[in-house]
């Protein structure tokens, strides 16, 4: 093979549910994961339930208005605890086999004939606790027994792209809205859908409206591809809309560096975060098969934005196509990955060599030797 080639991974590791279930022990159940926006559980008693790799984890509002994370099993028989994606709850959770009931905070309250067993710990018998934190305005989990750093794995994916953790800071996205959810039911592995969001290699051939807007990106070179770096604007172009049009003011804490431009962050293993000057587009990939991944988008705008009820479809419909365009390719490729022309996998250009430290990254997280 040449210097300018370099190898991919081979084709089984998209395709074998024996490397799928891997990655869910050894990456999803063991890093944190950007599993919900606060926002969408705004009241005591307000949860949702998410899969993380094999578990069922349920996130709830507490009556002192902390969230708190639990595995989504009743501790008496192990049924599942809540079946319903989302919802609100007066006081507790209650189990629909037994009737074990559970407190917003997983303490154990109730159940039938409890007080003929008075040596039950009810706080020893209550949910399974997970670890929890809070970083720019979405809730992430880590289901290991001891988290890793959070600083580590998580921030430290912004320090690495934009040189720095305050550059983030500047875009407040802790107090941004949701102005549009659209969830993609992508029939493909989820690496696929990480190393295309990592290149540009692609996009002169299949996304013409985002380089329209960010000319750069024709040259094949994404700009996660260099520290610090922001895509440019093109001439001409008043916003990050897709047709170039004016979108809304710039979000008040944006540096004269930032405006008009574009950045790019992976946040392994399954977010995606897209910087521009007026709004944020936020990625949470959930994988659930070796081909199938569910990928949620949210488009976050200013409080006055979203207030005002403000028409933000131009702005959604930029990166809406980009998605569709990129998802379209990642099923493309999906059933090749099983042909015996991919056995040994594919090959890396010169812009696109950066990925094979995702591929490293990936077989030293789920140890296999090929």
């Amino acid at each position: 093979m040449t210097a300018s080639l370099i190898p991919t991974l081979s084709g089984h590791y998209y395709t074998d549910p024996a490397i799928f279930t891997l990655e869910q022990s050894q990456i999803f159940e063991r890093m944190w994961f950007c599993a919900a926006r606060a926002s969408d559980l705004p009241r005591p008693g307000s949860f949702q339930s998410v899969e993380i790799g094999r578990e069922s984890v349920l996130i709830a509002r507490g009556r002192d208005g902390k969230l708190r994370a639990f595995l989504n099993i009743c501790r008496h028989r192990g049924a599942k605890l809540c079946t319903e994606e989302s919802g609100e709850v007066k006081r507790a959770f209650q189990c629909p086999y037994h009737a074990w009931t559970y407190g917003l905070d997983g303490k154990l309250i109730a159940a039938p004939n409890l007080t003929k067993m008075p040596d039950i710990d009810r706080v020893e018998y209550g949910l399974v606790n997970v670890a929890l934190k809070e970083w720019l305005g979405y809730v992430w989990v880590c289901l290991a027994d001891e988290p890793p750093s959070f600083s580590d794995d998580v921030m430290s994916a912004v320090t690495e792209r934009l040189g720095t953790l305050t550059a983030i800071d500047s875009y407040e996205i802790g107090d941004l809205e949701v102005g549009k959810r659209i969830r993609y039911d992508v029939k493909a592995n989820w690496k696929l859908i990480v190393e295309n969001f990592m290149e540009c290699y692609h996009c002169a051939t299949i996304h013409p409206e985002l380089t329209e807007v960010l000319p750069e990106f024709a040259d094949g070179y994404a700009a996660q591809y260099y520290v610090g770096h922001g895509a440019e604007f093109g001439t001409g172009i008043q916003g990050f809309t897709v047709d170039g049009s004016e979108g809304f003011d710039k979000l008040p804490g944006i540096t004269d560096d930032q405006d008009r431009r574009y950045y790019a962050i992976t946040i392994k293993p399954q977010v995606f975060v897209n910087l521009v000057p007026d709004h944020i587009i936020w990625h949470r990939m959930y994988p659930v098969a070796a081909d199938r991944t569910i990928v949620e988008c949210d488009w976050l705008y200013s409080k006055d934005v979203v207030a005002s009820g403000r028409d933000v479809s131009r702005s959604v419909e930029l990166f809406h196509r980009v998605n569709e365009q990129d998802f379209d390719a990642c099923e493309r490729c999906q059933p090749a990955m099983s042909s015996r022309a991919y056995t040994r996998g594919g090959v890396l250009v010169p812009s696109e060599h950066h990925i094979s430290a995702f591929h490293d990254w990936v077989t030293t997280k789920i140890a296999v030797i090929d």
